[in-house]
């Protein structure tokens, strides 16, 4: 608790809130071929004591299509494969509320599940070196210094 001393000698009490929500950065692998569901990954909440008096709600682009919620552990998973040419990423909200009361356990917060490619290749440049002259900082079709720049 901190307290803070006002000139007339009050104090008054500050009330730091603890941050609620625990997880990481969420993956799913395209063109995922399982027959079961994609794992993604975990919501928890500091007030989810196990006991199942937590209920997890998943809210947002694919929620309850593509991504379904266990809304008593927060587990996600992925119900169909991807493709990251398609779309790179979905944005979700998550929740978590009492069971027995449907009051909020913490702020509704938002978060993204990216799409992992999994046949990208690094670029290759068979015909290589190239050597590339490009104009610095000046307006098109004047000449100024020259820099150059070679790829391998």
């Amino acid at each position: 608790i901190n307290q803070t001393k006002h000139i007339e000698g009050e104090t008054e009490v500050h009330h730091r809130p603890k941050r609620g929500w625990v997880w990481n950065q969420f993956f799913v692998l395209e063109e995922h071929m399982g027959p079961d569901p994609q794992y993604v990954g975990k919501l928890h909440s500091n007030s989810d004591k196990g006991d199942g008096s937590v209920k997890y709600i998943l809210t947002g682009e694919g929620a309850g299509t593509i991504f379904i919620i266990d809304d008593t552990t927060g587990d996600i998973h992925s119900t169909k494969s991807l493709d990251r040419e398609q779309k790179t990423h979905y944005v979700l909200h998550a929740q978590a509320i009492d069971r027995r009361t449907n009051k909020p356990l913490e702020p509704e917060s938002e978060f993204i599940i990216k799409v992992q490619d999994i046949n990208d290749n690094a670029p290759k440049f068979t015909d290589g070196p190239y050597i590339v002259t490009v104009p610095e900082m000046s307006e098109m079709g004047k000449e100024n210094e020259l820099f150059y720049v070679t790829v391998f």
